[in-house]
């Protein structure tokens, strides 16, 4: 048996060489049109960042010893180019210009995708790349080692985009992002991605959501980034990350169908339309598991486990069927972890799915053991079975072991009580008695029964509350720092002596920080007679945080963003001065792990007790803690130097 393989990166050499395995006597060719094999894609940005700091650590075989492990004849700069599906042939040409035939028995496509690079004015400057492979990192790592930059611009807000975001700015280069949304991170809902945009922020990189890039302009040895709103950006150099899209060009030669979603469509053995022609990677297709409808899955995991199931059909016949990916993703952007699988809010909204959701705030363990970081779930899920179809995690600690539990509840077609079932392991510096994953299933669990009726943070900012009272459960220290406009603060462990201040025949709002308080007021309101009840879903933290995004988006042409951090856009020279001179006593607070208005209020209490002229330096966790302390400060007239 002959088998060519076409792609020697993640999916192709996977499947060559578990090809290799089941067929020791075969003949199995691997053609890759690059100059390298089965190297680290998703480590590319850490290399150009310094953070892995040796090349090589970014190949797991090289052609050579690939070649000899599991007698493979790979031929490296050599590209298919034409395939004759009547003779078996495929064509190939050598880096020399060179064409020639080879026969095959079994074809495997795993050509990938490849980056989209729009037809701009200038787009083919000096300074502009894209990142797909070994050759576009060594151009751009040697670019900015040679060229000095200081200042980069990234079209484009998707997970590589932010990721590079985080690497440019960790070697010193000053970083700005475009994008079209009005959010980073499309595959998250709005308020989750606010949270992100708020780490970005506080990083000093600046944003310019909404905003579409007209073309580039080469001026001396600088580029100038335009945008369609007149704007311009000045920058050293530029990235794109706008997307990539499947590269079919190989498998149209051989009139192999091309499926609704611009993919090679491929049946559940991994084969395509073509008869002993196959395809995998990001180069496919395939019926989303939640959805049943096809979708493009840009993802190293799935393309790997294609490559063992087509492996197997291939040399076995076709025993082993896929099952399809429902796209479970993480990245890392400066402190903060971020991760998504299923569907979100807003794809099952575009399909007309049902659906409800839930946001819950917890720590990634133990809260009294030392080091617990905050992290906020969204769940979504079918309000009548309970099914979930989706899950967005971010914190600092943890989000990966929560994401992947729940991913593999979601694809074996679980629902939210699989969520409460799970038993996992417990100890202080590890979890909680209630995992943040069971947490989520809990509440997820009371919105479904009716004993928590819940608002999502658009739906009340959108809501009419001419006929409506609004309560704030926190206590009269936590409202004062900040609270939703409008509302009424009646702590918690005061409600019971306060109902006759609660109309009966209006609708009520509760919140809280983070939502257990608010449940709990409802609980008690409901259990009164109250017959019209709302939590705001993830309370206070949840609609403050979407909301300053909002803010954000409207005032972003006039938004001053901090070049490096908030010192910057805080210090006036007098405090620069004094910021070096200053002898006194700094007294040194941890408030990691403490969800706002926890940092604040320790900062508060802190104040309360030093003397005039003294200063706190805070350490907190919270991504909102920055600003909240600039504005707790400003309403009391103390002075945040940095």
């Amino acid at each position: 048996m002959k088998y060519i393989i076409i792609g020697g990166v993640a999916g192709g050499a996977t499947a060559a060489a578990r090809t290799r395995r089941n067929d020791e006597n075969g003949e199995i060719i691997l053609i890759e049109k690059g100059e390298y094999i089965s190297y680290a894609n998703c480590g590319l940005p850490y290399y150009i960042g310094g953070v892995i700091d040796n090349r090589e650590k970014l190949f797991v075989q090289t052609p050579a010893t690939f070649g000899k492990r599991f007698n493979i004849d790979v031929r490296v700069k050599n590209e298919a180019i034409r395939i004759d599906t009547a003779h078996h042939t495929i064509a190939i040409r050598q880096s020399d210009g060179v064409v020639y035939n080879e026969t095959y028995d079994k074809l495997l496509l795993s050509p990938g995708a490849s980056p989209v690079k729009p037809p701009l004015e200038g787009i083919d400057n000096e300074g502009i790349f894209t990142l797909r492979n070994v050759k576009d990192t060594d151009h751009i790592k040697n670019f900015i080692s040679n060229k000095k930059i200081k200042r980069a611009v990234i079209v484009g807000a998707g997970f590589i985009g932010l990721e590079m975001a985080e690497n440019l700015h960790n070697a010193g280069i000053e970083v700005s992002i475009v994008e079209m949304a009005n959010q980073v991170m499309s595959p998250l809902d709005y308020s989750m991605a606010a949270y992100v945009q708020q780490e970005l922020l506080q990083k000093g990189v600046k944003l310019y959501l909404e905003k579409s890039v007209s073309g580039f302009r080469k001026i001396d040895e600088q580029l100038q980034v335009m945008l369609k709103s007149g704007e311009t950006i000045d920058t050293d150099m530029v990235l794109l990350s706008i997307g990539v899209r499947a590269e079919t060009t190989l498998a149209k030669t051989a009139d192999v169908k091309i499926g609704e979603a611009g993919g090679i469509w491929v049946d559940e053995y991994l084969q395509t339309s073509v008869q002993d022609i196959y395809a995998v990677g990001d180069a496919i297709e395939f019926p989303h598991p939640v959805t049943h409808k096809p979708w493009l899955n840009f993802l190293a995991n799935p393309a790997n486990r294609q490559a063992r199931i087509v492996a197997d059909n291939m040399v076995f016949g076709h025993n082993t069927t896929y099952e399809g990916a429902i796209g479970t993703a993480i990245a890392k952007v400066f402190d903060m972890t971020v991760a998504s699988t299923g569907l979100a809010a807003k794809r099952l909204k575009q399909m007309d799915i049902n659906y409800c959701s839930s946001v819950t705030h917890s720590a990634s363990h133990a809260g009294y053991y030392p080091g617990a970081m905050p992290m906020t779930i969204k769940i979504t899920f079918d309000p009548q079975s309970g099914r979930l179809f989706g899950a967005q995690c971010i914190g600092h600690e943890g989000v990966d072991k929560r994401i992947d539990q729940i991913s593999v509840i979601i694809k074996n077609e679980g629902t939210i009580y699989d969520l409460m079932k799970l038993e996992q392991t417990y100890a202080p510096p590890f979890s909680s008695a209630k995992d943040p994953v069971a947490i989520a299933g809990y509440v997820a669990g009371n919105i479904i029964n009716g004993t928590m009726p819940v608002i999502t943070w658009r739906d009340f900012y959108k809501a009419d509350l001419s006929d409506a009272m609004l309560i704030d459960t926190r206590t009269q220290e936590e409202y004062s720092f900040g609270a939703i406009g409008g509302a009424v603060n009646i702590p918690l462990d005061e409600l019971r002596e306060h109902l006759d201040e609660i109309p009966r025949d209006k609708t009520i709002y509760v919140y809280c920080a983070v939502g257990l308080r608010g449940y709990l007021a409802q609980r008690i309101l409901m259990g009164r007679g109250y017959k019209n009840v709302s939590n705001i879903s993830g309370g206070y933290k949840t609609y403050s945080t979407a909301i300053a995004a909002l803010k954000y988006l409207e005032n972003q042409n006039s938004f001053s963003v901090p070049e490096n951090n908030l010192q910057k856009s805080l210090l006036t020279s007098d405090d620069a001065q004094s910021e070096l001179t200053y002898t006194g006593t700094i007294h040194k607070i941890d408030a990691c792990g403490l969800q706002c208005p926890g940092p604040v209020m320790k900062m508060k209490k802190t104040i309360d007790s030093i003397t005039e002229g003294e200063r706190i330096q805070i350490t907190a966790t919270d991504a909102g803690f920055a600003r909240d302390a600039e504005a707790w400060c400003r309403t009391t007239g103390n002075k945040l130097i940095s």
